[in-house]
């Protein structure tokens, strides 16, 4: 006999409820979230979420700050760089090239 259930992964609660699109973007931001991350300290796959905005390496220990969904946000990585002293103006001259790709 076949299966008689649909595997519906992250949005099996929500049901049919709340939209296609809305049900996709969730089902996106949950797998890039409960997967494991790089460790910024010792380079291994071993960072998971410990609550929002909190990230903890299970090898290391290593425990830092993130975004809510993934451990570096576009923002944070340019904030880093401005922050280590980098010129503003090479850091918009690198960002200008990927904006037209």
């Amino acid at each position: 006999m076949g299966k008689r259930t649909k595997k519906v992964g992250p949005t099996r609660g929500l049901g049919p409820r709340y939209g296609s699109t809305v049900r996709k973007r969730y089902v996106k931001i949950m797998t890039e979230m409960k997967r494991k991350h790089k460790c910024p300290q010792c380079g291994l796959l071993r960072v998971k979420r410990v609550s929002v905005g909190v990230w903890k390496c299970s090898k290391c220990g290593f425990t830092f700050t993130g975004g809510a969904y993934t451990p570096a946000t576009k923002l944070g990585i340019v904030a880093k760089r401005v922050a280590k002293g980098a010129p503003i103006e090479e850091v918009e001259a690198s960002a200008a090239p990927a904006e037209e790709e």
